[in-house]
Protein backbone atom coordinates (compact mmCIF):
# COMPACT_ATOMS: atom_id res chain seq x y z
CA UNK A 1 0.00 0.00 0.00
CA UNK A 2 2.39 2.55 -1.23
CA UNK A 3 2.42 5.59 -3.41
CA UNK A 4 0.87 9.02 -3.21
CA UNK A 5 -2.81 9.36 -2.62
CA UNK A 6 -5.19 10.95 -5.12
CA UNK A 7 -5.63 14.72 -5.22
CA UNK A 8 -8.55 16.09 -3.15
CA UNK A 9 -11.78 16.39 -5.08
CA UNK A 10 -13.71 19.68 -5.24
CA UNK A 11 -16.70 20.10 -2.93
CA UNK A 12 -18.97 20.69 -5.93
CA UNK A 13 -18.14 17.29 -7.38
CA UNK A 14 -18.76 15.56 -4.06
CA UNK A 15 -22.16 17.24 -3.60
CA UNK A 16 -23.21 16.47 -7.18
CA UNK A 17 -22.23 12.84 -6.68
CA UNK A 18 -24.24 12.70 -3.45
CA UNK A 19 -27.34 14.12 -5.15
CA UNK A 20 -27.10 11.61 -8.01
CA UNK A 21 -26.75 8.69 -5.61
CA UNK A 22 -29.72 9.90 -3.54
CA UNK A 23 -31.80 10.02 -6.71
CA UNK A 24 -30.75 6.46 -7.61
CA UNK A 25 -31.53 5.22 -4.12
CA UNK A 26 -34.92 6.92 -4.28
CA UNK A 27 -35.69 5.15 -7.56
CA UNK A 28 -34.64 1.85 -5.99
CA UNK A 29 -36.93 2.36 -2.99
CA UNK A 30 -39.80 3.23 -5.31
CA UNK A 31 -39.12 0.14 -7.43
CA UNK A 32 -39.20 -2.08 -4.37
CA UNK A 33 -42.48 -0.55 -3.23
CA UNK A 34 -44.04 -0.99 -6.67
CA UNK A 35 -42.61 -4.47 -7.26
CA UNK A 36 -42.41 -6.20 -3.85
CA UNK A 37 -41.88 -9.58 -5.52
CA UNK A 38 -38.37 -8.57 -6.60
CA UNK A 39 -36.29 -11.74 -6.74
CA UNK A 40 -33.87 -12.61 -3.97
CA UNK A 41 -30.90 -12.70 -6.34
CA UNK A 42 -31.70 -9.29 -7.77
CA UNK A 43 -32.22 -7.98 -4.24
CA UNK A 44 -28.78 -9.18 -3.16
CA UNK A 45 -27.11 -7.64 -6.21
CA UNK A 46 -28.94 -4.38 -5.53
CA UNK A 47 -27.75 -4.53 -1.91
CA UNK A 48 -24.14 -4.69 -3.05
CA UNK A 49 -24.76 -1.67 -5.28
CA UNK A 50 -26.39 0.25 -2.42
CA UNK A 51 -23.45 -0.39 -0.10
CA UNK A 52 -20.89 0.54 -2.76
CA UNK A 53 -22.65 3.73 -3.84
CA UNK A 54 -23.77 4.86 -0.41
CA UNK A 55 -20.47 4.01 1.27
CA UNK A 56 -18.40 5.84 -1.33
CA UNK A 57 -20.53 8.98 -1.21
CA UNK A 58 -20.71 9.18 2.59
CA UNK A 59 -16.95 8.55 2.83
CA UNK A 60 -16.22 11.35 0.36
CA UNK A 61 -18.37 13.78 2.34
CA UNK A 62 -16.88 12.81 5.71
CA UNK A 63 -13.40 13.25 4.27
CA UNK A 64 -14.11 16.99 4.17
CA UNK A 65 -14.08 17.06 7.98
CA UNK A 66 -11.09 14.74 8.30
CA UNK A 67 -12.93 11.52 9.16
CA UNK A 68 -11.68 8.24 7.67
CA UNK A 69 -13.43 6.50 4.79
CA UNK A 70 -14.15 3.46 6.96
CA UNK A 71 -16.46 5.56 9.13
CA UNK A 72 -18.44 6.49 6.01
CA UNK A 73 -18.70 2.85 4.94
CA UNK A 74 -19.94 1.84 8.40
CA UNK A 75 -22.49 4.66 8.60
CA UNK A 76 -23.78 3.89 5.11
CA UNK A 77 -24.20 0.24 6.09
CA UNK A 78 -26.04 1.19 9.28
CA UNK A 79 -28.36 3.57 7.41
CA UNK A 80 -29.11 1.15 4.57
CA UNK A 81 -29.38 -1.88 6.85
CA UNK A 82 -32.45 -3.64 8.22
CA UNK A 83 -32.60 -1.53 11.39
CA UNK A 84 -33.07 1.85 9.66
CA UNK A 85 -34.02 2.26 5.99
CA UNK A 86 -34.17 -1.50 5.30
CA UNK A 87 -32.72 -1.05 1.81
CA UNK A 88 -30.52 -4.03 2.69
CA UNK A 89 -32.77 -6.45 4.57
CA UNK A 90 -31.86 -9.33 6.88
CA UNK A 91 -31.93 -11.92 4.10
CA UNK A 92 -29.65 -9.84 1.90
CA UNK A 93 -27.20 -9.37 4.78
CA UNK A 94 -27.04 -13.15 5.27
CA UNK A 95 -26.65 -13.77 1.55
CA UNK A 96 -23.74 -11.33 1.47
CA UNK A 97 -21.78 -13.53 3.91
CA UNK A 98 -19.70 -15.22 1.15
CA UNK A 99 -18.92 -11.80 -0.37
CA UNK A 100 -17.88 -10.56 3.06
CA UNK A 101 -15.66 -13.62 3.54
CA UNK A 102 -14.05 -12.89 0.16
CA UNK A 103 -13.33 -9.31 1.21
CA UNK A 104 -11.85 -10.46 4.52
CA UNK A 105 -9.64 -13.05 2.81
CA UNK A 106 -8.25 -10.37 0.48
CA UNK A 107 -7.64 -8.10 3.47
CA UNK A 108 -5.76 -10.95 5.21
CA UNK A 109 -3.64 -11.53 2.08
CA UNK A 110 -2.83 -7.83 1.88
CA UNK A 111 -2.01 -7.71 5.58
CA UNK A 112 0.37 -10.65 5.35
CA UNK A 113 2.04 -9.11 2.32
CA UNK A 114 2.60 -5.86 4.22
CA UNK A 115 4.56 -7.69 6.93
CA UNK A 116 8.22 -7.43 5.98
CA UNK A 117 10.94 -9.31 7.81
CA UNK A 118 13.22 -6.26 7.91
CA UNK A 119 10.52 -4.17 9.61
CA UNK A 120 9.67 -6.96 12.05
CA UNK A 121 13.31 -7.43 13.02
CA UNK A 122 14.05 -3.75 13.56
CA UNK A 123 10.84 -3.20 15.52
CA UNK A 124 11.08 -6.42 17.53
CA UNK A 125 11.80 -4.68 20.86
CA UNK A 126 8.75 -2.42 20.63
CA UNK A 127 6.59 -5.24 19.32
CA UNK A 128 7.61 -7.54 22.17
CA UNK A 129 6.94 -5.05 24.97
CA UNK A 130 3.64 -3.94 23.40
CA UNK A 131 2.48 -7.54 22.97
CA UNK A 132 3.22 -8.26 26.63
CA UNK A 133 1.62 -5.15 28.15
CA UNK A 134 -1.32 -4.77 25.77
CA UNK A 135 -2.41 -8.39 26.07
CA UNK A 136 -1.79 -9.00 29.77
CA UNK A 137 -2.98 -5.64 31.13
CA UNK A 138 -6.06 -5.36 28.90
CA UNK A 139 -7.10 -8.97 29.54
CA UNK A 140 -6.72 -8.72 33.34
CA UNK A 141 -8.35 -5.28 33.69
CA UNK A 142 -11.32 -6.07 31.43
CA UNK A 143 -11.89 -9.39 33.17
CA UNK A 144 -11.95 -7.47 36.46
CA UNK A 145 -14.35 -4.88 35.07
CA UNK A 146 -16.64 -7.72 33.88
CA UNK A 147 -16.77 -9.20 37.40
CA UNK A 148 -17.30 -5.76 38.97
CA UNK A 149 -20.11 -4.97 36.49
CA UNK A 150 -21.99 -8.14 37.42
CA UNK A 151 -24.97 -6.24 38.97
CA UNK A 152 -25.48 -4.41 35.64
CA UNK A 153 -25.72 -7.65 33.61
CA UNK A 154 -29.15 -9.31 33.88
CA UNK A 155 -27.98 -12.57 32.29
CA UNK A 156 -25.57 -13.13 35.23
CA UNK A 157 -28.22 -12.98 37.95
CA UNK A 158 -28.05 -16.10 40.07
CA UNK A 159 -24.85 -17.30 38.44
CA UNK A 160 -22.21 -18.46 40.98
CA UNK A 161 -19.20 -16.21 41.47
CA UNK A 162 -16.71 -18.80 40.18
CA UNK A 163 -18.73 -19.17 36.97
CA UNK A 164 -18.71 -15.38 36.51
CA UNK A 165 -14.92 -15.40 36.93
CA UNK A 166 -14.65 -18.14 34.29
CA UNK A 167 -16.69 -16.16 31.75
CA UNK A 168 -14.75 -13.01 32.66
CA UNK A 169 -11.49 -14.73 31.64
CA UNK A 170 -12.84 -15.37 28.15
CA UNK A 171 -14.32 -11.86 27.99
CA UNK A 172 -10.86 -10.53 28.76
CA UNK A 173 -9.47 -12.44 25.78
CA UNK A 174 -12.16 -10.94 23.56
CA UNK A 175 -11.09 -7.49 24.77
CA UNK A 176 -7.50 -7.95 23.50
CA UNK A 177 -8.60 -8.58 19.91
CA UNK A 178 -7.78 -5.85 17.39
CA UNK A 179 -8.97 -5.12 13.86
CA UNK A 180 -6.40 -5.69 11.09
CA UNK A 181 -9.07 -4.79 8.54
CA UNK A 182 -9.56 -1.33 10.10
CA UNK A 183 -5.81 -0.66 10.26
CA UNK A 184 -5.28 -1.79 6.67
CA UNK A 185 -8.24 0.26 5.51
CA UNK A 186 -6.88 3.45 7.10
CA UNK A 187 -3.37 2.81 5.74
CA UNK A 188 -4.82 2.11 2.29
CA UNK A 189 -6.64 5.45 2.33
CA UNK A 190 -3.90 7.61 3.83
CA UNK A 191 -0.80 5.89 2.36
CA UNK A 192 0.84 6.64 5.70
CA UNK A 193 4.51 5.78 6.21
CA UNK A 194 6.52 6.00 9.41
CA UNK A 195 7.16 4.44 12.82
CA UNK A 196 3.50 4.57 13.92
CA UNK A 197 2.10 3.02 10.73
CA UNK A 198 4.77 0.30 10.71
CA UNK A 199 4.38 -0.59 14.39
CA UNK A 200 0.56 -0.68 14.29
CA UNK A 201 0.50 -2.88 11.19
CA UNK A 202 3.03 -5.32 12.64
CA UNK A 203 1.23 -5.46 15.98
CA UNK A 204 -2.32 -6.07 14.76
CA UNK A 205 -1.30 -8.65 12.16
CA UNK A 206 0.72 -10.73 14.64
CA UNK A 207 -1.71 -10.30 17.53
CA UNK A 208 -4.33 -12.58 15.96
CA UNK A 209 -2.08 -15.59 16.54
CA UNK A 210 -1.58 -14.53 20.18
CA UNK A 211 -5.33 -14.16 20.65
CA UNK A 212 -6.03 -17.66 19.29
CA UNK A 213 -3.57 -19.12 21.82
CA UNK A 214 -4.99 -17.05 24.71
CA UNK A 215 -8.55 -18.10 23.81
CA UNK A 216 -7.70 -21.81 23.97
CA UNK A 217 -6.01 -21.35 27.35
CA UNK A 218 -8.88 -19.25 28.74
CA UNK A 219 -11.52 -21.80 27.64
CA UNK A 220 -9.48 -24.60 29.20
CA UNK A 221 -9.46 -22.76 32.54
CA UNK A 222 -13.05 -21.47 32.30
CA UNK A 223 -14.88 -24.75 31.58
CA UNK A 224 -14.35 -26.29 35.05
CA UNK A 225 -15.46 -23.01 36.66
CA UNK A 226 -18.62 -22.54 34.56
CA UNK A 227 -19.79 -26.08 33.80
CA UNK A 228 -20.35 -28.31 36.86
CA UNK A 229 -18.68 -31.69 36.46
CA UNK A 230 -16.16 -30.51 33.87
CA UNK A 231 -12.52 -31.29 34.45
CA UNK A 232 -9.41 -29.39 33.50
CA UNK A 233 -8.30 -30.79 30.15
CA UNK A 234 -5.43 -29.82 27.88
CA UNK A 235 -7.10 -31.32 24.80
CA UNK A 236 -8.09 -27.84 23.60
CA UNK A 237 -4.45 -26.76 23.69
CA UNK A 238 -3.46 -29.82 21.66
CA UNK A 239 -6.21 -29.14 19.11
CA UNK A 240 -5.05 -25.53 18.95
CA UNK A 241 -1.48 -26.61 18.15
CA UNK A 242 -2.73 -28.80 15.31
CA UNK A 243 -4.94 -26.01 13.97
CA UNK A 244 -2.26 -23.30 14.09
CA UNK A 245 0.56 -25.42 12.67
CA UNK A 246 -1.75 -26.87 10.02
CA UNK A 247 -3.00 -23.41 9.03
CA UNK A 248 0.56 -22.07 8.74
CA UNK A 249 1.58 -25.08 6.63
CA UNK A 250 -1.37 -24.68 4.27
CA UNK A 251 -0.77 -20.92 4.06
CA UNK A 252 2.89 -21.47 3.21
CA UNK A 253 1.90 -23.88 0.42
CA UNK A 254 -0.61 -21.40 -1.02
CA UNK A 255 1.95 -18.59 -0.78
CA UNK A 256 4.55 -20.60 -2.70
CA UNK A 257 1.90 -21.47 -5.30
CA UNK A 258 0.94 -17.81 -5.72
CA UNK A 259 4.59 -16.79 -6.03
CA UNK A 260 5.14 -19.41 -8.74
CA UNK A 261 1.93 -18.33 -10.48
CA UNK A 262 3.08 -14.71 -10.51
CA UNK A 263 6.46 -15.68 -11.90
CA UNK A 264 5.25 -18.10 -14.59
CA UNK A 265 1.78 -16.92 -15.63
CA UNK A 266 1.95 -13.16 -14.90
CA UNK A 267 -1.74 -12.61 -15.66
CA UNK A 268 -5.15 -13.20 -14.13
CA UNK A 269 -3.98 -12.94 -10.53
CA UNK A 270 -7.08 -11.00 -9.46
CA UNK A 271 -9.33 -13.79 -10.75
CA UNK A 272 -7.16 -16.34 -8.93
CA UNK A 273 -7.41 -14.40 -5.66
CA UNK A 274 -11.19 -14.09 -5.96
CA UNK A 275 -11.49 -17.83 -6.59
CA UNK A 276 -9.32 -18.56 -3.55
CA UNK A 277 -11.40 -16.25 -1.38
CA UNK A 278 -14.78 -17.57 -2.50
CA UNK A 279 -14.05 -21.30 -2.57
CA UNK A 280 -11.28 -22.04 -0.10
CA UNK A 281 -12.73 -20.11 2.85
CA UNK A 282 -15.56 -22.65 2.96
CA UNK A 283 -13.17 -25.59 2.49
CA UNK A 284 -10.79 -24.45 5.23
CA UNK A 285 -13.69 -23.77 7.58
CA UNK A 286 -14.99 -27.30 7.00
CA UNK A 287 -11.52 -28.74 7.72
CA UNK A 288 -11.33 -26.67 10.96
CA UNK A 289 -8.40 -24.57 9.81
CA UNK A 290 -8.10 -20.86 10.57
CA UNK A 291 -8.48 -19.45 7.07
CA UNK A 292 -7.56 -15.91 8.14
CA UNK A 293 -4.22 -17.23 9.42
CA UNK A 294 -3.83 -19.23 6.19
CA UNK A 295 -4.29 -16.19 3.94
CA UNK A 296 -2.14 -13.97 6.15
CA UNK A 297 0.66 -16.57 6.01
CA UNK A 298 0.29 -16.85 2.24
CA UNK A 299 0.70 -13.10 1.79
CA UNK A 300 3.72 -13.10 4.13
CA UNK A 301 5.38 -15.92 2.13
CA UNK A 302 4.86 -14.17 -1.21
CA UNK A 303 6.35 -10.95 0.17
CA UNK A 304 9.33 -12.37 2.05
CA UNK A 305 10.22 -15.68 0.36
CA UNK A 306 9.93 -14.59 -3.26
CA UNK A 307 10.64 -11.63 -5.51
CA UNK A 308 6.96 -11.18 -6.38
CA UNK A 309 5.92 -9.22 -3.28
CA UNK A 310 5.48 -5.80 -4.88
CA UNK A 311 3.51 -7.17 -7.83
CA UNK A 312 1.36 -9.13 -5.42
CA UNK A 313 0.53 -6.04 -3.34
CA UNK A 314 -0.18 -4.04 -6.52
CA UNK A 315 -2.61 -6.73 -7.71
CA UNK A 316 -4.57 -6.55 -4.44
CA UNK A 317 -4.45 -2.74 -4.47
CA UNK A 318 -5.87 -2.78 -7.99
CA UNK A 319 -9.22 -3.74 -6.48
CA UNK A 320 -9.13 -0.35 -4.80
CA UNK A 321 -11.37 0.40 -1.86
CA UNK A 322 -14.17 -1.84 -3.12
CA UNK A 323 -13.02 -4.56 -0.70
CA UNK A 324 -13.24 -2.19 2.28
CA UNK A 325 -16.57 -0.68 1.19
CA UNK A 326 -18.16 -4.13 1.08
CA UNK A 327 -16.59 -5.43 4.29
CA UNK A 328 -17.39 -2.42 6.48
CA UNK A 329 -20.71 -1.76 4.75
CA UNK A 330 -21.88 -5.27 5.62
CA UNK A 331 -20.47 -4.82 9.14
CA UNK A 332 -22.56 -1.66 9.51
CA UNK A 333 -25.68 -3.42 8.22
CA UNK A 334 -25.11 -6.15 10.82
CA UNK A 335 -25.18 -3.70 13.73
CA UNK A 336 -28.36 -4.22 15.74
CA UNK A 337 -29.37 -0.70 16.74
CA UNK A 338 -32.03 -2.04 19.11
CA UNK A 339 -29.41 -3.94 21.10
CA UNK A 340 -27.10 -0.92 21.08
CA UNK A 341 -29.92 1.34 22.30
CA UNK A 342 -30.69 -1.02 25.19
CA UNK A 343 -27.16 -1.89 26.29
CA UNK A 344 -25.27 1.30 25.50
CA UNK A 345 -24.53 2.31 29.15
CA UNK A 346 -22.79 -0.95 30.09
CA UNK A 347 -21.25 -1.26 26.59
CA UNK A 348 -19.85 2.24 27.02
CA UNK A 349 -18.36 1.14 30.37
CA UNK A 350 -16.52 -1.77 28.73
CA UNK A 351 -15.45 0.22 25.67
CA UNK A 352 -14.20 3.09 27.84
CA UNK A 353 -12.32 0.78 30.22
CA UNK A 354 -10.72 -0.97 27.26
CA UNK A 355 -9.70 2.32 25.64
CA UNK A 356 -8.16 3.70 28.84
CA UNK A 357 -6.30 0.46 29.53
CA UNK A 358 -5.00 0.36 25.95
CA UNK A 359 -3.74 3.94 26.40
CA UNK A 360 -1.97 3.12 29.68
CA UNK A 361 -0.49 -0.13 28.35
CA UNK A 362 0.80 1.69 25.27
CA UNK A 363 2.63 4.31 27.31
CA UNK A 364 4.13 1.75 29.69
CA UNK A 365 5.31 -0.47 26.82
CA UNK A 366 6.82 2.51 24.98
CA UNK A 367 8.76 3.53 28.08
CA UNK A 368 10.31 0.08 28.41
CA UNK A 369 11.03 -0.15 24.66
CA UNK A 370 12.52 3.35 24.37
CA UNK A 371 10.26 4.19 21.44
CA UNK A 372 10.55 7.35 19.29
CA UNK A 373 8.27 10.29 20.27
CA UNK A 374 5.54 9.60 17.72
CA UNK A 375 5.16 6.04 18.94
CA UNK A 376 5.24 7.04 22.62
CA UNK A 377 2.39 9.50 22.07
CA UNK A 378 0.23 7.59 19.59
CA UNK A 379 1.25 3.91 19.61
CA UNK A 380 -2.00 2.97 21.39
CA UNK A 381 -4.38 4.72 18.98
CA UNK A 382 -4.42 2.07 16.26
CA UNK A 383 -5.21 -0.69 18.74
CA UNK A 384 -8.72 0.44 19.74
CA UNK A 385 -10.64 -0.86 16.69
CA UNK A 386 -12.40 -4.21 16.87
CA UNK A 387 -14.35 -6.15 14.28
CA UNK A 388 -15.05 -9.72 13.19
CA UNK A 389 -12.61 -11.65 15.40
CA UNK A 390 -14.11 -10.20 18.59
CA UNK A 391 -17.61 -11.18 17.48
CA UNK A 392 -16.32 -14.62 16.53
CA UNK A 393 -14.98 -15.10 20.07
CA UNK A 394 -18.31 -13.88 21.48
CA UNK A 395 -20.04 -16.51 19.37
CA UNK A 396 -17.63 -19.14 20.70
CA UNK A 397 -18.47 -18.10 24.27
CA UNK A 398 -22.19 -18.36 23.49
CA UNK A 399 -21.74 -21.90 22.16
CA UNK A 400 -19.52 -23.01 25.03
CA UNK A 401 -21.77 -21.55 27.76
CA UNK A 402 -25.33 -21.46 26.33
CA UNK A 403 -26.92 -20.59 29.69
CA UNK A 404 -26.11 -16.91 29.18
CA UNK A 405 -24.97 -16.96 25.55
CA UNK A 406 -27.69 -14.68 24.14
CA UNK A 407 -27.13 -11.86 26.62
CA UNK A 408 -23.37 -12.10 26.36
CA UNK A 409 -23.51 -12.06 22.56
CA UNK A 410 -25.72 -8.96 22.55
CA UNK A 411 -23.37 -7.16 24.95
CA UNK A 412 -20.37 -8.07 22.78
CA UNK A 413 -22.08 -6.69 19.67
CA UNK A 414 -22.80 -3.39 21.46
CA UNK A 415 -19.25 -3.02 22.84
CA UNK A 416 -17.58 -3.95 19.55
CA UNK A 417 -19.84 -1.53 17.68
CA UNK A 418 -18.54 1.37 19.79
CA UNK A 419 -14.91 0.35 19.28
CA UNK A 420 -15.60 -0.14 15.59
CA UNK A 421 -16.89 3.40 15.23
CA UNK A 422 -14.29 5.18 17.38
CA UNK A 423 -11.15 3.18 16.58
CA UNK A 424 -10.59 4.14 12.92
CA UNK A 425 -11.12 7.84 13.73
CA UNK A 426 -8.53 7.69 16.52
CA UNK A 427 -5.99 5.96 14.30
CA UNK A 428 -6.38 8.47 11.47
CA UNK A 429 -6.06 11.38 13.91
CA UNK A 430 -2.88 9.79 15.29
CA UNK A 431 -1.38 9.39 11.80
CA UNK A 432 -2.30 12.98 10.90
CA UNK A 433 -0.85 14.40 14.14
CA UNK A 434 2.38 12.43 13.76
CA UNK A 435 2.79 13.70 10.20
CA UNK A 436 2.85 10.24 8.64
CA UNK A 437 -0.06 10.83 6.27
CA UNK A 438 1.87 13.72 4.70
CA UNK A 439 5.15 11.85 4.39
CA UNK A 440 6.61 13.90 7.26
CA UNK A 441 7.08 11.17 9.85
CA UNK A 442 9.24 12.21 12.73
CA UNK A 443 12.85 11.21 12.20
CA UNK A 444 14.64 11.43 15.51
CA UNK A 445 17.74 9.74 16.81
CA UNK A 446 16.43 6.99 19.10
CA UNK A 447 17.73 6.42 22.56
CA UNK A 448 20.38 3.77 23.10
CA UNK A 449 18.81 0.31 22.80
CA UNK A 450 15.61 1.68 21.26
CA UNK A 451 13.82 0.02 18.39
CA UNK A 452 14.56 1.48 14.97
CA UNK A 453 11.87 1.37 12.28
CA UNK A 454 12.46 1.06 8.57
CA UNK A 455 9.03 0.74 7.02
Amino acid sequence: MSGAGPAPRPLRDRLLEAVLVLVLLGLLVAARRLFPSLGAGAGTIASVGILLLGGTVVANLLELVGLPHLTGYLLAGVAAGPYLLNLVDHRAVEELTPVNALALSLIALAGGAELRLASLRTGLRSLGWATLWQNVLVMVVLAGVFVAARPLLPFLRGVPTLAVVGVALVWGVMAVTRSPSAVLGILSQTRAKGPLASFTLNFVMTSDVVVVVLLAMALTLARPLVLPGSELSLSAVKELGVEVLGSISVGTTIGLFLAAYLRLVKAGLVVMLIALGLVFTEVFDYLHFDWLLIFMTAGFVVQNLSKQGERFVEAIDSMGEIVYVIFFGVAGAHLDLGVLRTLWPVALLFAGARGITTFVAGHVASRYAGDPPALRRWGWAGLVSQAGLALGIANTISQEFPAFGAGLGALAVAAVAMNEMVGPVLFKVALDRSGETRGEAEEVEPAEGAAVFDP
